[in-house]
Formats: C-alpha cells, sequence, structure tokens
C-alpha cells in the first residue's frame, strides 16, 4: 500500500523537495494533507497537482482566497493551526514531514505523535525547544522520529552500520556559512543580502541567516543530543566546506564512518519516507576524481557565538533552549527586516537565556509559556 503523507509546510524549500520525492515514486507514496502558512497561491497548485484530499491556510484571513482558489477542486479547505493539528493526527496519514520553520512546528507535531504517526523531522526547532518533551511522548506512543537534516540523516544512517557497538563522539559536519573566511570586523558589517548567499544550500531565508550566524549548527547540536541520546560532550562540530560528507560517527578504537554524497535535499527527505528501504533517486552523484580534496577546520566561536550559545543551553538545559530559539526568531526576523545588525542576533539571545526563569524540567505549557515570555523580552530589547 502507497504511504500517506502530510506535509506542514509543504510551500517552503523542504515541502516541494518532499513533493518532488512523491512524484518521482507515485506508487509508493501519496501526499494526502498539504499545510501553508501564507503562501496560498502555491498551496492550491500543489493541492491541485497532486489531488490531495485537504489543504490548510494558517494564515485564517487567507481562508476565503484558498476556498476560491480550490472552488472547482475536490480538495477540502481549512484555515488555522487547529485545523493543521486535527488533520496530520487523522486516520487517512501514515508519515508527517514538518518541514514548517520556527517554533509554530511544535503544536501539529505534538499533535501527530499522539496520533501514532511516523514523524519525519525537518523542523529543528521541535527538539531544540523541547527536546525533553517530545521524546518521552514519542516512546509513550511508540512513534519513530526518522532525521530529515541531512547531518542528522547522515548519522542515522551510520548508526545502521554501527550495531550494537558504542559510538565515542559524533562528528557533524557545516559548510560555514557565507562568511567561515571572514574576520569578525567584517562579519560584524554584513547585510541581510550577504548572509543570503549561502555557498552550498539552497534554502528559506531564516535558516540561511541560522546557518550564516551558525546557529542552525548549534540547532543541530540539541537536535543530535536528543535524537541520539549522547552527551553534549560528545558531539563535536567540524566545518566542512564542500558538504560532501554530511556526518560521522567515531568509535572507541578511533575508526570513523561517514556518510557521503553531493548537497541535495531530496536524498534525506526520500530515506526517511522509504525507510528502510533504498530507492532509485535521480540527483547528481559523487565523482571522486572531480573532487580533489576534502577540507576541514574548527569553527571560529569568537567570529560565531551563536554556536557557543547553543552548546551553552543544552548544558544547562531545562527550559533554556527554548528560550534561545525563541530569542533566536525575534532577533533573525529583525535582522531580516534591517531593524537588527548581525552581531546584535547573538547579544539579544543571551540576554534572554539570562533573564528567563530558568525551569529544570519544564511540562509542555511550560515550553509555551517560555516561548512567549522569551519573545516579549527578545522583542522589547531590539
Amino acid at each position: 500500500m502507497k504511504k500517506r503523507i502530510a506535509i506542514l509546510g509543504s510551500t517552503g524549500s523542504i515541502g516541494r523537495q518532499t513533493l518532488a520525492v512523491i512524484a518521482a515514486h507515485p506508487d509508493l507514496f501519496e501526499a494526502v494533507v498539504l499545510t501553508a502558512n501564507t503562501s496560498v497561491d502555491l498551496l492550491a497548485e500543489q493541492a491541485v497537482a497532486f489531488g490531495v484530499r485537504s489543504a490548510v491556510i494558517c494564515r485564517e484571513d487567507l481562508r476565503e482566497r484558498l476556498g476560491s482558489l480550490l472552488s472547482g477542486a475536490p480538495v477540502r479547505t481549512f484555515s488555522g493551526m487547529d485545523a493543521a493539528c486535527e488533520l496530520v493526527a487523522g486516520e487517512d496519514v501514515d508519515i508527517v514531514v514538518t518541514s514548517t520553520v520556527g517554533f509554530s512546528g511544535l503544536r501539529p507535531t505534538l499533535a501527530a505523535i499522539r496520533a501514532g504517526k511516523t514523524i519525519a523531522l525537518a523542523n529543528k526547532e521541535t527538539l531544540v525547544a523541547a527536546g525533553s518533551v517530545v521524546m518521552p511522548l514519542a516512546a509513550k506512543h511508540g512513534v519513530r522520529i526518522l532525521p530529515v537534516d541531512s547531518e542528522h540523516s547522515a548519522i542515522f544512517q551510520c548508526l545502521m552500520a554501527a550495531g550494537d557497538n558504542a559510538v565515542s563522539k559524533i562528528h557533524l559536519t557545516a559548510s560555514g556559512g557565507p562568511f567561515r573566511t571572514w574576520p569578525r570586523e567584517k562579519i560584524a558589517l554584513a547585510t541581510k543580502e550577504m548572509a543570503l548567499q549561502h555557498p552550498s544550500w539552497n534554502m528559506g531565508d531564516k535558516i540561511t541567516i541560522d546557518s550564516a550566524t551558525m546557529m542552525n549548527k548549534g540547532f543541530e547540536v540539541i537536535e543530535a543530543r536528543w535524537l541520539f541520546d549522547v552527551y553534549p560532550s560528545k558531539i563535536n562540530v567540524v566545518i566542512h566546506p564542500e558538504s560532501v560528507i554530511h556526518s560521522m560517527i567515531e568509535f572507541e578504537d578511533g575508526a570513523v564512518i561517514a556518510q557521503m554524497g553531493m548537497p541535495d535535499m531530496r536524498e534525506p527527505i526520500q530515506f526517511a519516507l522509504s525507510y528502510p528501504e533504498r530507492l532509485s533517486l535521480d540527483n547528481r552523484k559523487i565523482d571522486f576524481p572531480s573532487l580533489g580534496k576534502l577540507t576541514f577546520f574548527e569553527p571560529s566561536r569568537e567570529n560565531f557565538p551563536c554556536l557557543g550559545l547553543a552548546f551553552k543551553a543544552l548544558e544547562r538545559g531545562g527550559n533554556i533552549p527554548c528560550a534561545m530559539n525563541a530569542a533566536n526568531e525575534v532577533a533573525v526576523a529583525a535582522y531580516l527586516r534591517g531593524e537588527a545588525r548581525f552581531y546584535d542576533i547573538p547579544d539579544v539571545i543571551v540576554r534572554c537565556m539570562d533573564e528567563v526563569p530558568f525551569i529544570a524540567e519544564p511540562s509542555e505549557e511550560d515550553i509555551f509559556r517560555t516561548n512567549d515570555l522569551a519573545v516579549s523580552l527578545a522583542a522589547n530589547m531590539l
């Protein structure tokens, strides 16, 4: 039987590439629910093209336009986050691809977990803000969380080859973003246009800025801690500009297993959907002689303080990663609007981490309250 797939954030980069994977294997996958935040025209096009059963536009004021665009199609239209949560938990859904950006992806992911759906996780903020809530909930409901991020998919694939051997270290690779060779003084003056020129990946604006600050890699450190149940001290970040090795695991005897491939998000997306099977993929394969060399070097904590803040938040634990994430969302949005400078982002984050009241073992409600408080604090600081 076909796997029936709901995509949270179908109009974004990961969502569009997920639909490309579904289109390449129509005998195996079927899109049944699509959601988007504001891109109502593209959502309607996707709903018609893939013959989905339901389409949700999260902005309530766009519901009428979505209904108008789909008036002649057999597609049910909805609006609002409550509708998204209800639909991903429906009986006609097998896998939920969480490809939204930001804290807003947490609620529908929790709803899908409670309904026992397999989660193909691309939304970093779910585990960054609420890993201590999400992972026990997934275990309680017997839910498998399959990583879609290229780095975590790489680690997951390497662990498949590890058997029962203990892993001594996880090496997360990072492209380094557009400023990896810039001095701090030059980075401080970087405009959003400069920061959006990612050298390896084509992503949305928010994730691209997170890559430029290396907060994206900090998020991935926190995700790795929860996905693979490892101590922060066992997670290492290494800059790898070629983006061919997507991540590695190291064993106690020094042996290292790496997962490699050309930069193409369809590969980890497809593997999450088809797991444990591998399917054909029309992508660019590695031509080893043409690679010439692969390079690696340490990231600069001075130039990219957001990476260090992520480790600090993870070490403090509790609700602090949630506060860090919320402050980052607000600061990055301000930077994209031209209302903040590059290093205002980590400055706002560290202040929010210090000012939010610490909760050692936050509940689900505590996470949402912490997010709201940190958003308010960050906005006032800016």
